[in-house]
């Protein structure tokens, strides 16, 4: 198998400003490019050096040739969005998308890689640390293509990520939104933010030495879940995404014991989320933090157990404007079902006005946060009850993240404290071993 390349959506938007910092060469027309260039969308066609296009594509004259993208939104829809100037490898491909043009980046995956592992967590993290990382995210990437080939072959079948009824809505957010490229540079996949983020020598080490390494499950390559903190245990793949059972992606605890509560039941998560439990993940050493966490994630630093309150109307508001429905007075938010990690995967809102039940976990997260909650691991405390109205809302929660697969910061704990990164990704995910996919 040859070194595959990789189509990673950036960004859209009606007008994209761009600049070639070495020769680029216009596909369609063979004219070497240079400098500041843009490109703007009207009635569905692309106006660059104007002529129209329904596609741009543009490819480096030279293995180090770069290009800029301007005002690249990160962290979309989180508490920490914001916009950025990005650099990027690679070819550049403008696509008319809906009323917009979608900033695609072709890169190898190799190169693709080494800039996730700079990406997502700091390039001085642990060695172990990183190899393991290295490891889940090519086989990550791997496995998403894999299943856009699939859903491809099956264009007559709707893909299904969401049922309603006239009591509840259970949706979940996975592969429906890629349509036109393999993954986004976002955190709805894995963030990506080209050359942006200085890596290391050390990022290139670990990458090169574990070129084309996957994990697998006997038959296929595995889809490497990752997230920042579990809140103690992990969560099985079909408490957050489809109904499909994974031996891999299943409840772990976060430690070196393998006992632990049922979650399912919702005293044991009570008595779990109101408490502190030993973990890998539970701790507050810097260092380790900072290898995981890039500025703007420190910006968070309660995510282990955390709290947000909300008065009445505050809550009414915001889940009437996140959901589109009007409940009146929140009377009660009542968990219907919580998958092993405690995450609720179920939650059913009481209104003045009306009771509905919505799920999964992000469709929660969503519907009780300007931007997201860190996790639906949560339990609810009502006071300054009036008229049989609670005036106030404490969510006590656990843990940052779906919970499903790799946690970011108890793997950084167990690399610090002298696990090699086959015994990181095996407590992780277990019943897989680590297959070379290509040299």
């Amino acid at each position: 198998m040859d070194t595959p390349v990789v189509n990673v959506g950036i960004m859209s938007g009606k007008e994209v400003s761009f600049v070639f910092n070495e020769e680029y060469v216009h596909t369609e027309t063979g004219d070497f490019l240079i400098g500041e260039q843009r490109a703007l969308i009207v009635n569905r066609n692309i106006i660059f050096n104007g002529k129209l296009y329904e596609e741009l594509f543009f490819e480096p004259a030279s293995s180090t040739a770069t290009f800029d993208l301007k005002a690249v939104t990160i962290g979309v829809d989180f508490h920490w969005q914001r916009k950025e100037d990005q650099r990027f490898r690679g070819a550049l491909n403008l696509v008319v998308g809906e009323d917009a043009i979608v900033v695609i980046n072709q890169v190898d995956i190799e190169e693709y890689l080494t800039s996730v592992i700079s990406s997502e967590m700091s390039a001085t993290a642990s060695v172990e640390f990183l190899k393991a990382h290295a490891v889940i995210s090519r086989g990550w990437l791997l496995a998403q293509m894999s299943k856009n080939r699939l859903l491809a072959k099956k264009q007559d079948e709707t893909y299904q990520s969401a049922y309603r009824t006239k009591d509840e809505l259970i949706r979940w957010y996975d592969r429906e939104d890629h349509d036109m490229f393999d993954v986004c540079a976002d955190d709805h996949c894995q963030r990506y933010q080209g050359i942006t983020r200085a890596s290391t020598p050390l990022v290139t080490e670990v990458i090169n030495e574990t070129r084309g390494e996957v994990l697998t499950d006997g038959e296929n390559i595995c889809d490497t879940r990752f997230y920042k903190c579990c809140g103690g245990i992990t969560e099985k793949f079909e408490n957050v995404w489809e109904p499909v059972s994974h031996s891999y992606l299943t409840a772990v605890y976060d430690s070196k014991e393998t006992v632990f509560p049922d979650l399912t039941n919702e005293k044991e998560a009570e008595k779990w989320i109101r408490t502190s439990p030993e973990a890998f993940c539970n701790t507050q050493d810097k260092k380790i933090l900072g290898q995981v966490l890039n500025n703007y994630d420190q910006e968070t630093t309660d995510f282990y157990r955390w709290k947000v309150e909300y008065t009445q109307t505050e809550l009414s508001d915001l889940i009437k404007r996140k959901s589109g429905m009007d409940f009146g007075d929140i009377i009660d938010l009542i968990p219907s079902e919580r998958g092993d990690s405690g995450r609720i995967s179920k939650l059913k809102i009481v209104g003045s006005k009306q009771t509905f039940t919505i799920g999964k976990e992000l469709e929660i997260r969503r519907t009780l946060s300007e931007s997201h909650l860190y996790s639906s691991a949560f339990v609810v405390d009502k006071t300054a009850i009036s008229n049989n109205i609670p005036q106030r809302f404490i969510l006590t929660g656990a843990g940052w993240g779906h919970g499903v697969g790799l946690c970011q910061i108890g793997a950084a704990v167990m690399g610090a404290n002298g696990y090699d990164y086959k015994q990181i990704l095996t407590h992780y995910f277990p019943n897989t071993e680590i297959e070379k996919m290509y040299w």
